[in-house]
């Protein structure tokens, strides 16, 4: 396969990678782009290791949809788990670089596409003045299921956890305006401004990108996720999906990372064949 993504290098080595898909208006997460990241990290490998990484879209109308809906409904059980773990493996690449990382978000990012955004370090958001207010979330449980790439481990760990656990549990989204204080750590007021905050981001954190996770559910913040977890619990709706949520974020707390992405994948995988989930998707294609 030959790599398709634009990428580009500064002299100074900050690698920037755009997510685009020619043959799509918006680009979604499918086995195409995840097939293109790997290849892109491929080839990173071979250079000198990068001093930063931005990941952008290059998509005008979206930074990421969310995953493809339709191609993953197409798999059997095993071809799904195998779908989500490589997706998983693609974007612990980003989240294993020794260097600062930063995602762009130029416009929506829901479900996969926040969750490979929070695989970086840094988020900076651009919220233009007088533009239409763009979403951003995990709307998953809202179709009966729940996010397959920690998610729920990587939302918690970036704003007041028992908010996060209970818009993961709804599938809630906001408006890039009205996100929770911490989701961001940078916002411009111009789309052109994005690559700056992210070069500045880079610089003024030159330390961030030496862990093993991307930012989650860990030492720092498990008593605080804990306590969020228990102040909404009674209140989550008694769902299939809500459930799923909630035992992700407990084996999180109990385990840690690797078992709690393990735990989202195999309760996603159950999750879709609920009729709760087959009713709400067979919605959702409907309307394409």
């Amino acid at each position: 396969m030959e790599l398709q993504l634009r990428s580009d290098r500064t002299a100074d080595g900050i690698v920037t990678l755009w997510l685009e898909q020619p043959h799509r208006s918006v680009v979604v997460l499918d086995q195409w782009l995840l097939d293109q990241l790997h290849l892109f990290f491929d080839l990173l490998d071979r250079e000198p290791e990068p001093a930063g990484f931005v990941l952008r879209s290059g998509n005008p109308r979206v930074f990421v949809a969310g995953a493809d809906l339709a191609e993953i409904d197409a798999l059997d059980d095993t071809a799904l788990h195998a779908y989500l773990t490589e997706g998983a493996e693609a974007f612990a690449r980003i989240s294993s670089l020794s260097c600062p990382s930063v995602a762009c978000l130029n416009r929506t990012a829901l479900g996969g596409g926040l969750e490979i955004a929070m695989h970086c370090d840094g988020l900076v958001a651009a919220i233009v003045p007088g533009d239409k207010p763009w979403r951003i979330g995990l709307p998953e449980a809202g179709l009966g299921l729940c996010p397959g790439w920690g998610g729920t481990q990587m939302l918690p760990a970036r704003m007041d956890p028992a908010e996060a656990i209970r818009m993961v549990a709804t599938g809630g989204t906001w408006t890039a305006d009205a996100a929770p204080s911490g989701l961001f750590d940078a916002i411009v007021s111009t789309e052109d401004a994005l690559q700056e905050a992210a070069i500045t981001y880079i610089k003024g954190n030159p330390d961030v990108g030496s862990k093993p996770t991307p930012r989650c559910i860990d030492a720092n913040n498990v008593e605080a996720v804990r306590s969020g977890l228990e102040s909404v619990k009674l209140d989550l709706p008694n769902t299939p999906s809500a459930h799923a949520v909630r035992e992700a974020v407990e084996i999180g707390i109990a385990e840690g990372w690797a078992a709690a992405i393990a735990a989202e994948r195999r309760l996603l995988v159950g999750l879709r064949h609920t009729p709760q989930a087959r009713e709400r998707l067979e919605a959702f294609f409907a309307k394409k």
